[in-house]
């Protein structure tokens, strides 16, 4: 295989990167090689690499920011990613992209499999849908991976943000504050990353959109409950900071987000047998390879 992987520093990205390495050359592309804003150099990049499998794991992740850019948000969720499967139609490749919880509005009661209709609350959810889309019109050999509250070693994202603000809160004694209202399924990178390889190593790919997220479900809060527990586990921490949970109603954010951000991933253990592991496995796992 001769894959073309962008975001390769992002906290997916460096994953895939080692992920994917097995399986052939894997020409990876951070940011400052590649960035998806630029339409032109992105096409150039793609025929000048002429990949057989496009791992796109570059994305614009800001989401309350993207309240005010909206454009730069498109150009990235939106547009890059209709290039790339322009591109991957052209020659015959296949495109793998990642998506996210958030098309949806959270209204639903149960788990979000993949015929629900998305109707996304803010302008992150809205780009990613119009990528999800652009990519599915242009009949390129794709799959789309929706996803969910993705986080590890690298990168930005709430494990890190808690155990950062958690050995805060100790030293000072302030308690820390955490939504207690809204549900999903944490999932980390190198099991996304390994699942991508695993389905890549298969004679025989299926095309189509897929929910792939950690097993089980929980709280912000409980998870964050869980981060501080695993961390004490692993002497990153030496105790607990006090959590209070709080409704989403006292913690205004620009962007609202969903209430309920579980995803069904039947479709997937069905069609490829195989499953990502319970998210709490995927923390311990995690945080016992930590060096913070």
């Amino acid at each position: 295989m001769r894959i073309l992987l962008t975001g390769a520093a992002g906290q997916l990205g460096r994953e895939l990167k080692r992920s994917l390495a097995c399986l052939g050359e894997v020409i990876a592309r951070d940011r400052q090689q590649l960035d998806l804003a630029q339409a032109e150099a992105l096409r150039a990049a793609v025929r000048a690499a002429a990949p057989t499998v496009i791992v796109n794991a570059a994305a614009y992740t800001a989401v309350d920011k993207a309240e005010t850019e909206p454009a730069v948000a498109d150009a990235i969720n939106a547009l890059a990613p209709a290039i790339l499967a322009e591109e991957a139609r052209r020659l015959g490749a296949l495109l793998i992209h990642y998506s996210t919880d958030y098309v949806f509005d959270g209204r639903k009661a149960a788990p979000y499999t993949e015929d629900d209709a998305p109707n996304p609350l803010a302008a992150y959810g809205h780009s990613k849908l119009a990528g999800e889309l652009a990519i599915a019109a242009s009949a390129c050999r794709h799959l789309i991976f929706r996803t969910s509250w993705v986080y590890g070693l690298h990168g930005a994202n709430f494990m890190k943000t808690m155990l950062r603000l958690g050995r805060r809160s100790c030293e000072t004694g302030e308690e820390l504050r955490v939504v207690d209202d809204q549900f999903g399924a944490p999932t980390w990178t190198r099991h996304l990353a390994d699942a991508t390889a695993l389905i890549l190593a298969r004679r025989e790919i299926p095309d189509g959109l897929y929910h792939l997220a950690g097993a089980g479900e929980t709280s912000w809060h409980d998870y964050a409950e869980a981060i501080f527990a695993e961390a004490q586990r692993n002497g990153l921490m030496d105790k607990s900071p006090v959590l209070r949970r709080i409704a989403s109603a006292n913690y205004p954010l620009p962007a609202p987000r969903p209430a309920n951000s579980r995803l069904d991933c039947a479709k997937f253990r069905r069609d490829f047998d195989l499953a990502l592991p319970d998210w709490r496995t995927g923390l311990a796992d995690c945080l016992a390879d930590a060096r913070f």
